[in-house]
């Protein structure tokens, strides 16, 4: 998503994966700054030299980090060494990534979109910098630590005795670039933060999560250390956490939420979560599981494991969406899901539109289109979804009257021209790229997108509203000409992507339908309505399925071969039953009909071009 949403604060403690691991895993954690490094330091051959290195995610506290390996080091001399000493300079990395970061004003007017970097952490490394500092190293007699983003990389790994990884979430390292924490790769001094995480959206995030996974590919670390807690490192042996992760990989398994606060946000999620008043005034999306952008939490003998979802898809990428979807989307999961609350809101979304596939790889360098679906959830008065044009609408009057808006801030009459379906539980509305839309003003949709790495959202009008901080919010109406479909008016819509459900199965238990199916998109959604006390069950082969209980109290979720292997889901919850899983039983644990929507990949998604 895109780097400009902030993330709040706020750590959703419901969301924890109690698998029944092994008594090697629980043995082996490790808690406390003290003695994760204490088993670090004790790892290596006392008087010797050694080197440890020390490679992390971006936002990383490395200096705290390695300080306390250091402080653990006694009878021996040590040295730090920092990879920022062997970067190319700051303006030698600036050059090399100017084409990631055009300064487009005219299309992108506040510098939201970039081109995803295509090369490695080597590549912002000094050779010859580095080749000094690995002939400093081997010369010191002693304990060397090298530490910082790349300290991984092959010729520091030819010479290293043990090799430590610190992992934190996403969530954490937004949050840490907003607090001005850290700075991007090479820089002598941080950016403001919408800089920052641009770069690191485009450049940074992309270096080092491919270092990560290169590394969790390879076996090659020996500790991994969750970092997200500067004042309580946790950590296990990697041997560890590949078991933990292997049994994970048997179970339905949750992510943990991240809430984000927006000028449209609504009320629904807070309340039924309980969410505090306090941590914002509008949450208006809430990441129920980005792959990118969200982590997962594993209760490893009381305590709370976390590491990033995209750490686990390196790791299990084929038990989790199967071989020949991890062929097709290369290790990334590609289906993303979120919350957009406007219930009881003061507005609608923006009208806007995404990229289809060839605009996003010639611009972006992202892998396909960006394309979503909405499914309507909750509503209040009046709710609508605004998808295509009206029938017979003049659409280049509108863009006209849309364009003068942005000079000279005229409201523009858009009922006249987008065409609205009205809002009911239960409704769902597929949106390939190309195609104009907006959630409407009191309502909460379960929105679903494809494989891209950021977020591609056109602007095209959003009511001459202004931000928390008084900007005007950007419009884009360059690129939204360059990819709307100006033919996908209401009929087309009723058609093609805002079908009525097509029943499949009945039984006593449960009816299936079709709700979401369009040949412009990878995968399908189906919606389950089971009976109080009714049980549901499916067979797949080589396919994940992702469900949400959209209403309903509670249900669980297990593996049919291996009941053990269970979930218990709360009322919009998102739980994945990985590819690993090939038949399951869903049943209905509350007192009343519970209604499940499901989301796996089209039959024959292999053939589709991204």
């Amino acid at each position: 998503m895109s780097f400009m949403f902030k993330p709040l604060a706020y750590d959703d403690l419901t969301a924890i994966n109690r698998p029944k691991l092994s008594s090697y895993v629980k043995n082996a954690i490790i808690v406390g700054n003290q003695d994760v490094a204490k088993t670090i330091i004790g790892s290596v051959k006392p008087s010797a030299k050694s080197v440890i290195l020390v490679d992390g995610y971006v936002g990383s506290s490395f200096e705290n980090f390695v300080n306390e390996l250091q402080r653990q080091i006694i009878g021996q001399n040590s040295k730090l060494f920092d990879m920022k000493d062997v970067y190319l300079s700051e303006k030698e990395i600036n050059e090399l990534t100017k084409s990631n970061l055009p300064l487009n004003y005219e299309d992108d007017p506040v510098l939201l979109f970039g081109k995803l970097f295509d090369g490695k952490i080597d590549n912002l490394i000094d050779d010859k910098k580095l080749n000094d500092s690995i002939k400093e190293i081997q010369s010191f007699k002693g304990i060397c630590i090298v530490y910082g983003h790349g300290a991984t990389v092959q010729p520091l790994l030819n010479i290293a005795d043990k090799v430590v990884y610190i992992d934190i979430s996403p969530k954490s390292a937004a949050i840490r670039a907003r607090e001005g924490k850290f700075m991007n790769i090479g820089d002598k001094k941080p950016r403001p933060f919408n800089a920052l995480m641009r770069r690191n959206y485009f450049v940074d995030f992309e270096v080092v999560v491919h270092q990560r996974k290169r590394l969790v590919n390879a076996g090659t670390i020996d500790f991994y250390v969750d970092g997200n807690n500067d004042d309580e490192y946790m950590m296990l042996p990697f041997e560890a956490l590949k078991d933990m992760l292997s049994t994970l990989v048997q179970y339905p398994f949750r992510c943990k939420p991240v809430y984000l606060e927006g000028i449209w946000g609504g009320e629904y999620i807070r309340k039924v979560r309980n969410l505090p008043m306090d941590i914002a005034k509008n949450i208006a999306w809430i990441f129920e599981f980005i792959p990118m952008e969200v982590s997962i939490v594993v209760d490893v003998n009381s305590y709370n494991f976390e590491l990033p979802f995209a750490t686990f898809m390196s790791y299990a990428s084929k038990k989790i969406i199967g071989e020949k979807a991890d062929k097709k989307f290369e290790g990334y999961f590609p289906v993303r899901f979120n919350y957009d609350d406007t219930y009881h809101s003061n507005g609608n979304m923006s009208i806007q539109v995404h990229p289809r596939g060839s605009f996003s790889r010639e611009n972006y360098r992202e892998k396909g289109s960006q394309d979503e679906a909405y499914y309507v959830i909750a509503t209040g008065h009046n709710a609508k979804t605004y998808v295509g044009f009206k029938n017979n609408a003049d659409v280049k009057e509108f863009i006209d009257l849309t364009e003068k808006s942005q000079q000279d801030g005229t409201e523009v009459d858009y009922k006249k021209y987008i065409n609205a379906e009205d809002s009911i539980p239960g409704k769902q509305v597929m949106l390939p790229g190309g195609t104009i839309h907006a959630s409407g003003q009191n309502q909460l949709i379960l929105e679903l997108g494809s494989l891209t790495i950021g977020s591609y959202t056109y602007k095209i009008y959003d009511y001459n509203r202004k931000d928390k901080d008084g900007n005007t919010r950007p419009i884009h109406l360059n690129n939204a000409k360059k990819v709307l479909e100006y033919d996908r008016n209401a009929d087309w819509v009723k058609k093609n992507i805002a079908i009525e459900p097509i029943l499949l199965k009945e039984s006593d238990d449960f009816k299936e339908f079709i709700v979401g199916d369009t040949d412009l998109m990878y995968y399908q959604i189906r919606r389950v309505e089971l009976n109080t006390n009714g049980s549901y069950e499916a067979s797949k082969n080589d396919q994940f399925t992702v469900i949400t209980l959209v209403d309903g109290e509670e249900i669980e979720v297990y593996s049919k071969s291996n009941p053990d292997f269970k979930f218990c889901q709360k009322y919009l919850e998102i739980v994945v039953i990985p590819a690993s899983i090939t038949d399951y039983v869903i049943v209905n644990k509350g007192y009343q009909p519970a209604v499940i929507h499901k989301t796996y990949l089209r039959p024959n998604f292999e053939n589709y071009i991204l």
